[in-house]
């Protein structure tokens, strides 16, 4: 058996499941510069379960080079979510759109602690997990992105 590799999802949906570190980091790495409206994250106290809808690039896809560049509709699910805390967002404001920095663990106790989600203009998401399970999993086919173009860190 062969880990997988990027030239693998050519063409075809992700699915993804992080249960460490290290398989967050890619995850991160594939919604980074995803959008969210604010309207389309969601937490069930009672199941414990925290989604976000993400509208992301297609890194993994080597199209994105040559200035095709598009985008997909993902759900980020996370499990045994015991807390949900945010800063810099306006949940009452239904037309705020967030962007996706980075998704990164801090490590707590057996297994659990803290998955932060970074979004650009220094907002951010703090989940409290028991036990690190995050799953992406693509829910639409590509689309070619309206603004044609990726997002500049440099400036």
């Amino acid at each position: 058996m062969s880990d997988a590799r990027f030239e693998d999802a050519r063409g075809g949906a992700l699915r993804l499941r992080a249960m460490d570190a290290e398989d967050l980091a890619v995850i991160s790495s594939l919604v980074q510069d995803a959008v969210v409206p604010v309207t389309e994250m969601t937490w069930n106290r009672g199941q414990r379960r925290f989604g976000m809808l993400l509208n992301r690039l297609r890194r993994e896809d080597d199209r994105i080079a040559a200035g095709d560049v598009e985008r997909v509709q993902t759900v980020l699910g996370v499990e045994d979510v015991a807390s949900v805390r945010t800063q810099g967002i306006d949940r009452n404001d239904r037309d705020v759109v967030l962007q996706v920095l980075s998704i990164a663990l801090e490590p707590g106790t057996d297994g659990g602690g803290r998955i932060l989600v970074t979004l650009a203009g220094d907002g951010a998401i703090a989940l409290e997990v028991e036990a690190l399970e995050v799953t992406l999993r693509d829910v639409t086919r590509p689309y070619r992105a309206p603004s044609g173009k990726v997002p500049d860190h440099g400036a």
